[in-house]
């Protein structure tokens, strides 16, 4: 599978969990024998102007962090384009789905998942599309940007065990049919993170339930890193989505 990566997403940009030391290193070392970087490019600021104001932009600006924001959502966007060929990760940060119009919290600066969206819905490259959002938190950004966009349906897993979880996803991919399929891959959840819910084998199952939804409807899908704080194990699940991605 092809990834989304530039090096400059290694740089501790805050003192945050998300811009942590190590963190993006320790999916790099798992997942690079087995995957292709693509080098992301920055967002124009006419992508980031379609969601978010000027205020909030330059507020961005003016905390020194919307050089490697702008990184993210370009690398969002290009995960995105290339998810309607071919599955695709996009191994980027800052995350961003609290991240809404004019305002962010938890992590986040610029919505990655509504910039790369509404640049696909702006090219006419799709005419529906489906937000899976699997972190541990409720992402409010997506939520405020793209429910009230009627091309899109944001659905964030709310189950807090994980049969349930499991069952609520593979219902929503049953009947989820959508141009492209795009997954808030949050990895707090598992076990061994904050939510201490899902397994590492689940991150593949989940993978797999939004591959085979995207081939049911001859669409695409993607997924952007979200959440995950435990760097002992965030190698492992990025890695698990991928290969359900992958049909591997």
């Amino acid at each position: 599978m092809k990834v989304i990566f530039h090096e400059d997403y290694y740089q501790v940009y805050s003192s945050d969990p998300a811009a942590a030391a190590g963190r993006i290193e320790a999916v790099v070392e798992v997942i690079e024998p087995s995957v292709e970087f693509v080098e992301a490019k920055p967002a124009s600021k006419a992508d980031i102007s379609a969601v978010h104001t000027e205020y909030h932009i330059e507020r961005a600006k003016h905390q020194r962090v919307y050089e490697v924001a702008a990184l993210a959502a370009g690398g969002a966007i290009q995960a995105a384009n290339l998810g309607l060929i071919e599955p695709c990760f996009g191994l980027i940060r800052p995350p961003g789905h609290h991240a809404s119009s004019d305002g962010a919290w938890g992590f986040c600066y610029f919505n990655n998942m509504a910039i790369a969206l509404e640049h696909l819905k702006a090219n006419r490259k799709i005419e529906t599309a489906y937000v899976l959002d699997i972190d541990l938190h409720f992402g409010d950004g997506n939520v405020n940007i793209l429910k009230p966009k009627e091309y899109v349906t944001v659905h964030n897993v709310a189950a807090n065990d994980r049969e349930s979880y499991l069952i609520e996803v593979k219902e929503e991919m049953e009947q989820c049919e959508a141009d492209i399929i795009g997954i808030s891959a949050g990895f707090d959840n598992h076990e061994d993170d904050w939510g201490g819910t899902l397994r590492t084998e689940d991150y593949h199952d989940i993978g797999r339930m939004v591959l085979d939804a995207s081939k049911r409807h001859g669409g695409g899908c993607f997924a952007i890193l979200e959440g995950g704080y435990n760097h002992s194990v965030l190698g492992h699940n990025v890695m698990a989505l991928i290969q359900g991605l992958s049909d591997v």
